[in-house]
């Protein structure tokens, strides 16, 4: 396949993947590990579960990121300007018409219902596909703790998701240096 096709290619899975998934960025996840590690061969498991660790901690929209991340390891600095624009564009238009029928019809007690219902499964797609990530990630029942205590101290405990990063970069560091130093011994 010639390098122009690789570039489109790389556009429309990405299209795909920001046209028909809904629920926001964390939805998108599994579908782009889906297409990317398991279709595609693009990344392998560790290598998609490293870069959306990077793309969890920084700013921007976590598809988005993960987008530019494959894009750039796949056809380099195009190649991440082709995925963004291929993630980024459905959203754009599905918010352009959004904004320009809602006016007409966001008191209709069909179109409430209709988000109502909707809610419940926003939060299954995004639950589920974070139990296969926390599994490829390594999490099973006997280190499920760590997981389950940081979200319930971001949610109940009101604790910023920039301390708990912070925070795990550190016990990261010095895991790395407790265990290479037990390793010299």
């Amino acid at each position: 396949m010639n390098v122009g096709k690789q570039y489109w290619e790389l556009f429309l899975v990405f299209f795909k993947i920001g046209a028909f998934t809904f629920g926001g960025g964390y939805a998108m996840i599994p579908i782009i590990r889906n297409e990317v590690v398991n279709k595609r061969l693009w990344l392998n498991d560790d290598e998609f579960m490293d870069m959306l660790a990077i793309a969890q901690s920084i700013p921007g929209p976590i598809s988005l990121n993960t987008a530019l991340f494959v894009g750039n390891k796949r056809l380099g600095f195009k190649g991440s300007l082709f995925s963004s624009a291929g993630i980024i564009l459905p959203s754009f238009f599905v918010i352009l018409l959004i904004a320009l029928v809602f006016n007409q019809f966001k008191e209709n007690p069909v179109v409430e219902s209709i988000f109502k219902g909707i809610r419940p499964a926003v939060v299954a797609l995004i639950a589920a596909p974070l139990l296969g990530l926390g599994r490829s990630a390594g999490v099973n029942w006997k280190n499920s703790w760590i997981p389950l205590s940081v979200a319930l101290s971001v949610w109940l405990l009101k604790i910023s998701p920039v301390y708990v990063i912070l925070v795990a970069i550190l016990l990261g560091v010095g895991h790395f240096v407790f265990a290479k130093h037990t390793m010299k011994k």
